[in-house]
C-alpha cells in the first residue's frame, strides 16, 4: 500500500478527516475528533499507528514482526504497523478495526449520526 492509498483508505470512512496537530508531516486521521490512525506518510519505511483491542494487540505483535507496540502511544491500546510487512488486506482490516473501536467509544448520539447517509 502506498502513502496515497493509505490516506485515501483512511479518509474513506464515514466522517473521517485528516489533521496535522503535531507536525506538517504527521497525518492524524480522526472521526468526530477522536484519532484512529496516525502516520508520517512521507516516512521510509511507511508506518501507521492504529488502535487495537489489548489482547489482540499482544497476539499480533507476537505473530508479526511488522507489528510493534505503538510508538509514542499507549502501548496497551495502540500498535505501530510497518506497511508492506503484512498483506494489504490485513492492513485494511486493522485500519477498519481501529476506526470501529473509536466509533464504538463515541456517545450514542454521535454513533447514530454516523450511520446516516
Amino acid at each position: 500500500m502506498t502513502p496515497a492509498q493509505l490516506r485515501e483508505f483512511c479518509l474513506g470512512f464515514n466522517a473521517a478527516v485528516e489533521e496535522f496537530p503535531f507536525t506538517p508531516e504527521t497525518s492524524v486521521f480522526k472521526v468526530k475528533g477522536k484519532m484512529f490512525a496516525l502516520s508520517a506518510l512521507d516516512a521510509e519505511p511507511l508506518k501507521v499507528n492504529l488502535k487495537c483491542e489489548p489482547e489482540l494487540a499482544v497476539r499480533l505483535r507476537e505473530e508479526h514482526e511488522a507489528i510493534a507496540p505503538g510508538y509514542h502511544m499507549n502501548k496497551r491500546h495502540w500498535n505501530t504497523v510497518t506497511v508492506g510487512g503484512i498483506p494489504d488486506a490485513m492492513l485494511r482490516e486493522l485500519v477498519e478495526d481501529s476506526y470501529d473501536l473509536v466509533v464504538a467509544g463515541l456517545p450514542r448520539a454521535e454513533r447514530l449520526k454516523l450511520d446516516r447517509p
